[in-house]
């Protein structure tokens, strides 16, 4: 195959050097010098991701039942260095600072004011926060929640937050009387949860890390380890040196999926390195729905010419819809499929070949893949490839989806779910004697256009950046102060936080890595990782302030003052001893969650199963189904000769929306977030010059709401034709609540038309 990986281009910004090494120990000090590296910070990081220990906030990766030395990342260091910073952010600060001051500051100095100390509310006469208590707090926040209709309200959840804190959040929000139970993963990985569903009966992926061990190729789609889950390069590693091949497709070139230098193998350290991709398809967005299609029909033409090539027995046995999906790759053009993926048809047939060739197959994919108008159906297009050839279900096959946010699956197994079906809603009934609405709640997106049009009355952030983070920024934050009641639990100082309602709290709450002190004793927690894993998770570190409270007693507290006595809820009894939380998500979910407390302490967690892995559909249909696609680009519509696809990016000093520094050293760029990367031909085509100041404006703009970003510095880039990268959140306000997944309605943050204009002077 003629792309085999090489450098990328030297007229561009880039980086000669591996994931990991010196550059990775480099990035970790960087944070760790700038933040004060303590005794308590490395004996966190000693036990982060082992047994019994601190489970990262970083991503979601598994944690292995034989962990290494050092089972952390660059990332996930970065993440425990700033929980545990010494700065303070408490009432002194504040009194320091207007809101409408720091509204001015960037999203790495709100960070660096450091961890939120205590209770505090807005108060609009002098445009501060300032000190209450917790009994006052929780007493005034459920005056306010108590005359609302439920259902004007929304309960958002991060990623972050633990099983047992989550059981309890859904808990009180059924309470209450609404499924408004919105998370982060409305914004990255719904579309998995739905489109999986539907087509295998699973939400999730269906490989363990064993698979991984027996596995003969390796498709990642869409997904960028190196930054975002980096322990993952450990995996690829002991599979690229026992033979497996690894086929990588994706728009930019990212080192994660390049080069590999071990800094726990000092012969690495030394100057080795592992190449990880056999070969790298520069593919252009939402092009990907066409590459499958075309592999597709190369696995069609070869069981055609030889046989064998694809399972007929599982695709009988278990499958429906086959042939209509066959007729549909036969019929399919290539001068189509080449014209949307920007790669020729003998690389796709090739790579077809190695498909047809290899007996078990891992398709990996990130938010590349799914985040366009027709994610949903793109992933149905790769189940179909999977299918094809009984590659879901077995040892070493299987669909992998790699997740963000650190607990973010967990969140949804224990019910923060807005669709009432995903919950077992008739067993809490029974166990807590109340009625629980059956109305489907919102996602994401429709709490931003409730936030516009006035329906969503009142929001309770459980952690994260949600204004920051959702799309439409400059609409939804123009409405936000019109919202009666806006509370948010939090480790640090973000811009949510700075656009206040009618009445607002910023209620502080420990870290993972803190000691959690109740009656009963030091508190464990558990998160669920990617790969469908339960871990317990202790912390070991002396609270930022003795003021801070945990999230299930901030929960607790805005519970009791909410809703009526009953006596088959009892918080108090619930946060004196956490192992009653898991009591009752054991009780609501049975089958996974089995013998829980002890379980949950196993080196490298329990597995909580998946039906689809062993076979069996909880679909519709009572089967695995191929799905026909709807056309051969996962955009939304064709381009326009001026318009261009925005990939939205996060650095290698990010994580989500948290800048931890201005570096992003596996790209070769630094100093500056508010730039716009193009190939140098697009440059030139444009009419443009590297290192001038551009403006993007969004195409899709058929709702008449004008959607810019001012000062993008242009940057020359590897990057395919019609396309250009810009980072996330900065250029969110250029995506439209109305451009989402047509399944899920995750948000096109990989797939939004836009055009770039010239900026004079």
């Amino acid at each position: 195959m003629a792309d085999t990986p090489a450098d990328q281009r030297d007229d561009t910004a880039h980086f000669d050097g591996p994931a990991g090494g010196w550059g990775s120990l480099e990035g970790m000090g960087h944070v760790a010098g700038a933040e004060g590296l303590t005794l308590d910070m490395l004996a966190t990081l000693r036990r982060q991701n082992k047994n019994d220990g601190h489970m990262c906030t970083s991503c979601a990766w598994a944690k292995p039942a034989n962990p290494h030395i050092v089972e952390f990342c660059e990332n996930g260091a970065k993440a425990t260095i700033w929980d545990l910073v010494k700065a303070r952010c408490g009432p002194d600060f504040m009194a320091e600072h207007t809101v409408s001051e720091l509204r001015g500051w960037s999203d790495l100095e709100l960070e660096r004011a450091g961890r939120l100390t205590h209770p505090m509310r807005y108060d609009a006469a002098t445009d501060r926060y300032v000190e209450i208590d917790w009994a006052t707090a929780f007493a005034e926040i459920g005056a306010a929640l108590k005359p609302m209709n439920p259902k004007d309200t929304v309960f958002y959840a991060s990623g972050r937050a633990s099983l047992e804190t989550s059981y309890l959040w859904q808990l009180f929000a059924r309470l209450y009387g609404h499924n408004n139970l919105p998370d982060s993963s409305n914004m990255c990985h719904e579309t998995t949860s739905v489109a999986l569903a539907e087509f295998i009966g699973s939400p999730v992926g269906t490989c363990t890390l064993e698979d991984f061990e027996h596995c003969d190729l390796m498709l990642f789609l869409g997904q960028n380890t190196g930054s975002n889950s980096p322990r993952f390069l450990h995996n690829l590693q002991k599979a690229k040196e026992r033979g497996c091949r690894i086929i990588v497709l994706n728009p930019l070139r990212e080192t994660g999926l390049l080069r590999f230098r071990n800094p726990q193998r000092l012969t690495q350290m030394l100057g080795g390195v592992t190449e990880i991709a056999d070969h790298y398809l520069q593919i252009r967005p939402g092009g990907d729905m066409a590459l499958l299609t075309g592999m597709t029909k190369r696995v069609l033409e070869l069981d055609e010419a030889e046989g064998g090539i694809i399972d007929r027995d599982f695709i009988a046995e278990h499958t429906t819809g086959f042939e209509d999906v066959a007729a549909h790759a036969r019929a399919a053009d290539w001068a189509e499929i080449e014209a949307h993926t920007g790669l020729s048809r003998a690389v796709i047939e090739d790579l077809g070949t190695l498909y047809a060739r290899a007996p078990a197959t891992i398709a990996v994919y990130g938010m590349g893949l799914t985040q366009h108008v027709h994610g949903g159906k793109t992933l149905g297009a790769l189940v179909n490839l999977l299918l094809m050839r009984g590659n879901i279900g077995r040892p070493g096959a299987g669909i992998s989806p790699v997740r963000g946010h650190s607990n973010v699956q967990g969140q949804r197994t224990v019910g923060i779910a807005e669709r009432p079906e995903l919950v077992p809603l008739d067993k809490l009934a029974r166990m807590f004697d109340f009625a629980p609405p059956r109305e489907t709640g919102r996602t994401t997106v429709e709490v931003a256009e409730g936030v516009i049009d006035g329906s969503v009355r009142a929001v309770l952030s459980l952690g994260g950046n949600l204004v920051r983070a959702m799309p439409d920024i400059a609409r939804v934050e123009a409405a936000w102060g019109g919202l009666d009641l806006v509370v948010n639990i939090a480790t640090k100082l973000n811009r949510t936080h700075l656009v206040p309602g009618r009445a607002t709290y910023l209620l502080p709450c420990l870290v993972r890595a803190e000691e959690d002190e109740q009656t009963s004793g030091p508190q464990y927690v558990s998160v669920e990782d990617s790969l469908s894993h339960i871990h317990a998770s202790l912390g070991t570190i002396t609270p930022a302030a003795p003021s801070i409270l945990s999230e299930p007693t901030i929960v607790a507290g805005i519970a009791k003052a909410t809703l009526a006595p009953n006596p088959k809820v009892r918080w108090d009894d619930w946060i004196a001893d956490y192992a009653r939380i898991r009591a009752l998500i054991e009780e609501t979910w049975p089958e996974m969650f089995r013998d829980y407390e002890t379980r949950m302490h196993a080196p490298g967690g329990f597995y909580k199963g998946n039906k689809a892995r062993e076979r069996v559909w909880k679909t519709d249909s009572g089967k695995a189904q191929f799905t026909v696609p709807p056309q051969l680009s996962g955009l939304g519509r064709e381009l326009a000769d001026d318009e261009y696809t925005l990939i939205t990016l996060r650095s290698n000093d990010q994580f989500n929306t948290t800048v931890y520094g201005l570096e992003d050293r596996l790209r070769g760029l630094s100093g500056d977030r508010m730039i716009v990367l193009m190939n140098p031909e697009e440059i030139a085509r444009a009419g443009l010059a590297e290192g001038q100041k551009a403006r993007l404006v969004c195409a899709a703009d058929e709702d008449g709401h004008a959607r810019v970003v001012e000062g993008l510095t242009v940057t020359a880039y590897d990057l395919p034709d019609r396309c250009v990268g810009a980072y996330y959140p900065e250029t969110n306000p250029l995506v439209p609540l109305a451009l989402h997944d047509e399944m899920s309605k995750t948000p096109a943050y990989k797939g939004t038309p836009v055009r770039i204009e010239a900026v004079a002077g």
